[in-house]
């Protein structure tokens, strides 16, 4: 008998832990597992956030995609160009097709600056920066090592985003740097965001919001960037707002990998798959699965929702091969930590139904606090660098922590008395 094929699309975070999480199901004479990417780098994107402050080292957060695969798996260095669904078929820019039995999209989020009028225009990688690729990272290090003061505003242009509190940490972290620096008394930081508040969730928000305020951050929100001037140092919203700068760092529009807007019928209008919020099962076609930062789910974009999704992904496409019922068993399970800076982060845990809450993580006798600064917490996200190469990527399980959101330990009451508070 033929192995049945499985062709997953993108080698970042999702389709790593997809494709070795079925290596370790199957035989390669069970199953052909094929993965596509563009490139041969595997960047750690976590490591971004740290690479402005000198904290991490650009050429140390990248390794090769094909290390990160289990033997046995099949890598394709090439661009999709489509995906016929009708035919089960990927086109690749090369001219090659990859016939397929199951398709998992995994191909992430892509960064449109060129969306935002002016933004890639004077004053790009000179006064205007973003964090969220290493070439922009390592440009916006060297500005703010010169950096001797004005005003630095940090904006995010729309959502979704890949991992929607990076923003926030990096304004936290912009406030530790410069006061070591000694230049933050002649700094004014002003945190800009579309939101109507410091966050999607209301406890987290106002959480972060004080946070801000204690650390003298202005806060505007529903501030919905239009355009940016370089030349002129300038901001403008759509509702005709402006906010001057010496130094902008913005995280732009984010929308799907190109080839989804090229294969009718896989995506929606930003170039996101519609997915089961449950299963992981695309809406296109029942033979397709889609994860990560591809999908349109109503959940964060982040690493970690990306890690839950590849249990429920993997065992799922496993159930479609052999031809059963699908399990609904991702809850949108989410956790971040949320850098503050001064070597303390808080962590935030959330699902779908449940936005985050005070308390204790994973159970209650913690040993990590939920939505409160703790070195801990920070110590924690340091070592998470290591538990991605070496656990998370190769598809091990976490002993304790799941794609299902753990209750014990959140103080729900106490929750209930910070939203009354903050009405």
């Amino acid at each position: 008998m033929a192995a049945r094929r499985v062709v997953i699309l993108g080698a970042g975070t999702g389709g790593t832990i997809a494709a070795n999480r079925l290596r370790c199901r199957y035989t390669p004479e069970e199953v052909r597992i094929d993965v596509v990417d563009r490139d041969d780098r595997h960047l750690y994107q976590p490591g971004l956030l740290f690479v402005p402050f000198g904290l991490a080292d650009p050429a140390r957060i990248v390794r090769p995609r094909r290390r990160q695969l289990r033997p046995g798996i099949a890598f394709h260095e090439d661009e999709v160009d489509a995906v016929a669904l009708g035919d089960r078929e990927v086109r690749l820019a090369s001219g090659r097709a990859l016939p397929y039995d199951l398709l998992v999209v995994a191909t992430g989020a892509a960064l449109l600056p060129e969306e935002t009028e002016g933004l890639t225009g004077d004053g790009w990688n000179e006064r205007v920066f973003t964090f969220y690729t290493l070439e922009g990272a390592a440009a916006l290090r060297d500005a703010l090592a010169r950096f001797d003061g004005g005003r630095l505003v940090v904006n995010l242009v729309d959502m979704p985003i890949k991992c929607p509190v990076a923003p926030l940490e990096f304004a936290f972290l912009v406030d530790w740097y410069l006061r070591e620096r000694g230049v933050r008394g002649r700094t004014d930081l002003v945190y800009a965001t579309p939101l109507d508040g410091a966050f999607t969730k209301p406890v987290a928000s106002a959480r972060l919001a004080g946070l801000l305020a204690a650390k003298d951050v202005e806060l505007v929100t529903e501030f919905n960037a239009g355009a940016v001037d370089g030349s002129r140092g300038v901001l403008e919203s759509y509702d005709g707002r402006e906010l001057p700068f010496d130094l902008l760092v913005t995280v732009p529009l984010h929308g799907g990998a190109p080839y989804v807007d090229r294969s009718p019928g896989l995506g929606d209008a930003l170039g996101f798959v519609p997915t089961d919020p449950g299963t992981l099962q695309a809406e296109a076609a029942p033979e397709v699965f889609a994860l990560g930062d591809a999908t349109a789910l109503p959940i964060s974009k982040a690493g970690s929702v990306t890690h839950f999704e590849g249990e429920v992904l993997a065992e799922n496409v496993a159930r479609a091969l052999a031809g059963e019922e699908l399990r609904p068993r991702y809850d949108g399970h989410a956790n971040c930590f949320v850098e503050t800076g001064f070597g303390r982060a808080l962590l935030i845990d959330f699902n779908y139904e449940t936005e985050p809450l005070p308390g204790r993580f994973p159970t209650a006798a913690g040993p990590l606090p939920l939505l409160r600064e703790s070195r801990l917490n920070h110590r924690a996200k340091l070592l998470f660098e290591r538990i991605y190469w070496h656990g998370l990527l190769p598809g091990r399980d976490l002993p304790g922590i799941g794609p299902t959101m753990p209750r014990a330990g959140k103080d729900y009451a106490a929750a209930s008395a910070e939203r009354e508070e903050t009405r």
